[in-house]
């Protein structure tokens, strides 16, 4: 199932010289895992709730590929380059199947009885 890497980052200005080496440098950890930007440090349009940062998802084939990527000497080597200079936020999260229906979510918290009224 396909997996997905989203971080809020609040990145500071000036732009630190080690922000630059890693975003130079970190789409080619990507590639041993089947990863891909899907958007890269867009500020997004906050449409419930105040505004974070910029954000970033990226996408792999799954799970074990995100969290392969992210412990890789590649991008343990690169990640101080970023994480010392933004702050953020950083998920991994499954997708859903192309079949998925939200009705059938909220049938099954029905029967386990999460529903509070």
């Amino acid at each position: 199932m396909t997996a997905y890497v989203i971080a809020v980052l609040r990145p500071t200005l000036p732009v630190h010289a080690d922000v630059l080496e890693y975003i130079e440098r970190v789409q080619g950890t990507f590639e041993p895992y089947g990863g891909r930007f899907l958007s890269h440090g867009k500020p997004g349009e906050w449409m419930e709730g105040e505004r974070l940062g910029d954000v970033v998802v990226a996408e792999f084939p799954d799970l074990a590929h995100a969290h392969d990527w992210y412990a890789s000497p590649a991008y343990q080597e690169i990640l101080p380059l970023r994480a010392d200079h933004i702050p953020g936020e950083l998920v991994f999260v499954e997708g859903v199947p192309a079949d998925y229906d939200a009705s059938r979510t909220a049938t099954a918290m029905r029967e386990v009885r999460v529903v509070r009224r």
